[in-house]
């Protein structure tokens, strides 16, 4: 009998999953509900000038996960690129993340990084033991002009939350490096697909056991006949809403159109509230080998996710929490369905865990098949 699986969309996540199983001569429906493949990673030239823009907002690649690399390098070329942010903040530009440079151009001071160290530790709030929320944890590391400068503006714009009700665990890390490294990322691997994140995604999925349906919207009663499903798109539509909705931010982009060169790097951060957008991002600047007479740039604007728009970023705080885990709890009783990806587990995920993920959840599948054991809803718990 043919062994029959449902993939619910087509971007990293589900893709992965369906070629992963299509090898192993399973016979696997994709359905997209969009006109594209590739999710909110989708990539496509803008025919009045010819960049690649990234649709939903710039996407680099990096990782340390030497299984994800091997693996997007079959479907295309990634050529060298190094993520090396700016920020635009009282009226000066600066490097990102905060370094040694952005310490020593910030105070105009000339630190070595064992002096920078000692000042910033003098700047730091000493008061503050266990940081609590996001405004306690720059405050803690940083003090208060790097905080107001860099930081304070930005969860405002981004969340619409004074940054004082976000948990400390948004800004994850030390903000700020003792040398003059500007990369933005600390991974191993980092690259630019030559042909863009699209066409990865389109080779992923061109495989003679795999039945891709563009603009095809999944319903419940869709999962019945098949062997098991792969749930990408929002864990509380599965359940129709029934406990409430999950909630997102999404982001809304402004074009600018220019000849030349418009900023002179790939992405402008702006963290001052009173600047409207977050950033500007320059896509001819993440190909530079490419040429391009003319440029697109975009100011990316953040909002609360209304039910009819593309949802970007889980927002996860405590009430989002309390719903989420009524429906963890409703997805344990479901048969025969794994919800994943970003949407499906309500995780905010970077593309190489995206596809990390993917191929576990591939070989879990497999392996439970093998074992005669059933497949879990998740993988990853979201709680």
């Amino acid at each position: 009998m043919t062994k029959k699986i449902l993939v619910v969309g087509a971007g990293f996540s589900g893709a992965v999953i369906a070629r992963q199983l299509a090898e192993q001569n399973y016979q696997v429906d994709v359905f997209e509900s969009r006109d594209h493949v590739a999710g909110n990673c989708h990539t496509e030239r803008d025919e009045e000038t010819g960049v690649n823009v990234h649709v939903h907002g710039p996407h680099i690649f990096h990782t340390d996960n030497e299984r994800v690399w091997k693996y997007v390098q079959d479907y295309d070329t990634f050529m060298p690129y190094i993520c090396r942010v700016k920020a635009t903040t009282g009226g000066h530009v600066y490097g990102l993340p905060i370094n040694l440079h952005t310490i020593n151009q910030f105070f105009s001071k000339t630190f070595s990084p064992r002096e920078a160290q000692e000042f910033i530790a003098e700047k730091a709030d000493k008061s503050i033991d266990v940081p609590v929320s996001f405004e306690d944890q720059a405050l803690k590391f940083l003090g208060t002009e790097l905080y107001h400068a860099f930081f304070r503006g930005y969860p405002i714009k981004q969340w619409g939350l004074p940054p004082s009700e976000l948990p400390a665990s948004v800004l994850k890390r030390l903000p700020v490096r003792f040398n003059y490294d500007d990369n933005y990322f600390n991974h191993k691997f980092q690259g630019i697909p030559e042909h863009g994140y699209t066409h990865i995604v389109a080779g992923i999925l061109n495989h003679k056991n795999i039945n891709l349906l563009i603009g095809r919207k999944f319903n419940r009663i869709d999962a019945a006949g098949y062997e098991h499903v792969f749930f990408s798109g929002p864990l509380d539509s599965w359940f129709d809403h029934s406990f409430g909705r999950l909630a997102y931010r999404t982001l809304k982009f402004e074009a600018i159109r220019a000849e030349g060169d418009f900023q002179g790097c790939a992405v402008m951060s702006y963290p001052e509230e009173q600047v409207p957008y977050t950033r500007i991002t320059e896509y001819k600047h993440f190909a530079p080998w490419e040429s391009h007479e003319k440029t697109i740039a975009f100011k990316e604007y953040s909002s609360l996710c209304q039910p009819d728009e593309t949802p970007y970023y889980p927002i996860r705080l405590v009430e989002e929490q309390k719903i989420l885990k009524k429906y963890v709890e409703a997805a344990s009783a479901e048969k025969n369905v794994t919800f994943v990806g970003r949407l499906g587990t309500y995780r905010y995920l970077d593309m190489d865990v995206t596809i990390g993920e993917a191929l576990a959840t591939a070989d879990a599948f497999l392996e439970s098949r093998a074992d005669g054991r059933d497949m879990p809803p998740f993988i990853v718990s979201p709680l």
